[in-house]
């Protein structure tokens, strides 16, 4: 949560360290918040988020895509679509950006110990993703088997690509990758995701399935889900690009009853299942 020392709207400082391209569109964001005592306090879990401000332009909000345990920077990708956006792909290392946060639940990965754990991503999608497929790996025998399917556009917007290899090298673990039209150099498959999870026919028994990518591959995976026998409980999403405020005080998050910011990102399809149109 953030330190009850000073207000939540106030960013803190943090110096960007290193900016990474991951496609031609997204770039990762490893930075370090400047004070020692807010690096300390800043502890978050997979599925939380942050709002990262390019100072004198806004701020946006960001899953974040790193995992606190593993070292001091906190990482976010940053999918250029925007002012705010365009206004980070424009800073050098050593730049300064605000950082507020973190905020939100999380992904609730205790509960899902002993169970086979489906992970489902679309595009800059595997953002708030990665930080749960690098916890599930740092305790692989705590789960059952991983499958992680990840889609995108071509392969040259594949989020992450470096990590896949590494991924699936790990037991029980296989990473089936997608995209919608191949290039020259592409030998893999050509498909829609809804497509890949219908053809690797993924069990729902003792089972949960995360999603997280576009609106509209969420609703046809969930078709596909539904169909292969998951229940809308074993089905889970996480919804932080629907944050405005991030404090539950601009009431513009809603999903629903629900206020994202509050109540999320992270919802089971069973709390949400009658708001899909929404998002």
């Amino acid at each position: 949560m953030p330190s009850a020392r000073r207000s939540p709207f106030i960013p803190h400082t943090a110096r960007l360290k290193e900016s990474i391209d991951l496609t031609p569109d997204v770039k990762l964001f490893r930075m370090e918040l400047e004070d020692e005592a807010v690096r300390k306090e800043f502890q978050y879990k997979p599925g939380q988020f942050a709002f990262v401000s390019a100072f004198g332009v806004g701020e946006s909000p960001f899953g974040l895509a790193s995992v606190a345990y593993q070292n001091d920077a906190v990482e976010v990708a940053v999918r250029r679509v925007g002012t705010v956006t365009a206004a980070l792909h424009e800073l050098e290392p050593g730049a300064i950006v605000g950082v507020r946060g973190p905020f939100g639940n999380y992904f609730p990965l205790e509960e899902y110990k002993g169970k086979n754990i489906c992970i489902i991503g679309g595009g800059i999608g595997m953002a708030p993703l990665r930080p749960v497929i690098r916890t599930i790996l740092d305790n692989r025998s705590n789960y059952g088997k991983l499958t992680v399917v990840i889609g995108s556009r071509s392969p040259a917007d594949l989020v992450f690509a470096s990590e896949y290899e590494g991924w699936g090298s790990q037991p029980d673990t296989r990473v089936e990758l997608t995209v919608d039209r191949g290039d020259a150099n592409w030998k893999g498959r050509v498909a829609l995701i809804p497509a890949v999870v219908k053809e690797i026919h993924l069990s729902p028994e003792n089972s949960v399935a995360i999603i997280c990518g576009p609106p509209i591959m969420i609703r046809f995976v969930l078709v596909e889900l539904k169909a292969l026998g998951f229940a809308p409980h074993q089905i889970v999403t996480t919804l932080e690009a629907k944050m405005k405020c991030g404090l539950g005080k601009c009431a513009r998050c809603n999903v629903g009853d629900k206020y994202v910011c509050q109540d999320g990102p992270v919802f089971s399809m069973d709390q949400i299942a009658g708001f899909l149109e929404q998002f």
